[in-house]
């Protein structure tokens, strides 16, 4: 078990693809993240697609892997089904993003990151090497651990809360979309004295090639528009942590 200081703070995430703004906002506030990789992988699910701004709107870009036959197959093992599928990425990145401000400038670093691990035709170290490369842009420098490298086991909330209990963390950051289950597992966390704080984010308005802006794109859109000023746009759209099961009325938290 790790030894603390008080008051650690840990995020436990899904290894995304191309993350959006709020992940990283997470991952920002956080003294330790977790990249929670032998959970199932759910197909069709914001592990293997997300979104980039185009000229026709927000559009996917998908990883496709190999599903059939695997139900409930670990994100961990899941297998990238096209071996020329960072190619075809680089091509469809380019193609919408070929003009932004920043492009020229963080694209090669990006391929770089992309080509480096696709050869390994698997989804789980292609997401967390395209985090690391996303963290490494925006100067987020909170130290990350897969949870498959920790023997600690569970289902749903008490896998998170043995998570939080291995690491040494007495504080948990969760998404706000997790608040249901939480609440119906929430004796695993007290009774290893862990809080639960909710993570609030009202989406940041910043420069796109593209008008009107639209909001939840990746993190991707972001960086190749607004470059060194990434991550203060980021933290402008955080607001207060909200405590698990806190009343209606203090959801939207003060910023």
């Amino acid at each position: 078990m790790t030894s603390h200081s008080p008051n650690m703070r840990i995020a436990i995430l899904q290894p995304t693809f191309l993350p959006w703004l709020g992940w990283f906002d997470i991952a920002d506030q956080a003294d330790l993240l977790i990249l929670l990789d032998d959970v199932s992988f759910s197909k069709q699910s914001w592990q293997q697609r997300n979104r980039l701004r185009t000229r026709r709107g927000l559009e996917y870009v998908t990883v496709p892997v190999r599903s059939a036959g695997r139900l409930g197959q670990p994100i961990l093992d899941v297998e990238i089904a096209e071996p020329n599928f960072a190619s075809k990425l680089e091509r469809t990145i380019s193609g919408n993003y070929a003009r932004a401000p920043y492009f020229r400038e963080l694209f090669p670093s990006f391929c770089e990151a992309l080509h480096h691990v696709a050869a390994q035709e698997r989804l789980a170290p292609l997401n967390m090497e395209l985090i690391e490369w996303f963290c490494r842009v925006l100067g987020i420098n909170t130290p990350r651990r897969a949870s498959s490298d920790l023997g600690t086991n569970g289902k749903r909330g008490e896998y998170v809360a043995a998570l939080c209990e291995y690491t040494g963390a007495d504080e948990y950051l969760s998404p706000s979309g997790a608040e249901d289950y939480l609440l119906e597992d929430r004796q695993a966390f007290d009774r290893r004295g862990i809080s639960v704080s909710l993570h609030q984010y009202s989406h940041p308005i910043y420069h796109q090639m593209f008008s009107p802006f639209m909001p939840y794109a990746s993190t991707l859109d972001l960086i190749f528009n607004e470059g060194e000023r990434a991550l203060e746009i980021i933290r402008s759209g955080r607001r207060s942590l909200r405590a698990l099961g806190a009343s209606a009325a203090s959801k939207e938290g003060i910023s």
